[in-house]
């Protein structure tokens, strides 16, 4: 199992008052599903994901990734997880605006201590796989936003994660981008990468194969996608 979530809650205090963004949360995830995360603002799925993403720490409850119990383990441990084992996909891209594509996807390899000749190498290949060969050289203010989340998911591949984790991946870019950016991620799915998204967009979230809605802190509902979008190959 890649992913075993139980009874997992988070509670923020202010003062008195105490709020349940987790309430007892509790879920699997096998290697290479492709699951949508979806629900309304504030509902707890943003939360969610920072724990997936050992971003944060749960109240209560557990968390095991790929075998690891992650509320055990050090803070170094932790910033390994994160550095080799998810691949991070954020709304904002979170790349650096004067930095090449290149550049910008070899920043996790340079922190995962892999030699400069390599990470080249496996940058261009990333770059490559999502459409940007071409546009390598540019930095990431000469690029759209769906060039810009391409830049990201290459960014998120370079490390070969385990997991990758996609947090409103088509919240900042146009429609036709979106469709674009969302066979990136079936094609990855295909390949065996598991792919965990979070999204408010129904339209979105029929990409997936499996689609868990949170409300109020809580699962209601954990369906295999039936109305599953599958974008034709060109």
């Amino acid at each position: 199992m890649m992913i075993t979530v139980s009874h997992l809650k988070k509670t923020y205090k202010t003062g008195d008052v105490e709020l349940n963004a987790l309430d007892d949360i509790s879920f699997n995830v096998e290697k290479g599903e492709f699951v949508a995360i979806m629900g309304p603002s504030g509902s707890g799925k943003s939360t969610l994901m920072h724990m997936l993403g050992a971003l944060d720490v749960a109240t209560s409850g557990e968390y095991i990734l790929d075998g690891e119990k992650i509320a055990d383990l050090t803070d170094d441990r932790l910033a390994e997880i994160r550095n080799k084992k998810i691949g991070f996909v954020f709304q904002a891209y979170n790349l650096l605006p004067r930095t090449t594509a290149l550049k910008n996807v070899t920043i996790p390899m340079m922190y995962g201590n892999v030699e400069k000749e390599e990470r080249l190498k496996i940058a261009k290949k990333y770059l490559e796989m999502v459409g940007l060969g071409d546009r390598m050289n540019h930095t990431s203010n000469q690029l759209s936003g769906g060039q810009q989340q391409r830049v990201a998911i290459a960014r998120a591949l370079s490390m070969d994660p385990s997991i990758i984790l996609a947090d409103e991946p088509t919240g900042n870019i146009a429609t036709n981008q979106a469709a674009e950016v969302m066979k990136i991620f079936q094609d990855l799915n295909e390949q065996g990468h598991t792919i965990i998204m979070i999204t408010h967009e129904p339209e979105i979230a029929e990409y997936a194969k499996r689609v868990i809605l949170i409300r109020d802190g809580k699962i209601i509902d954990d369906h295999k996608n039936g109305k599953r979008k599958l974008i034709k190959k060109n």
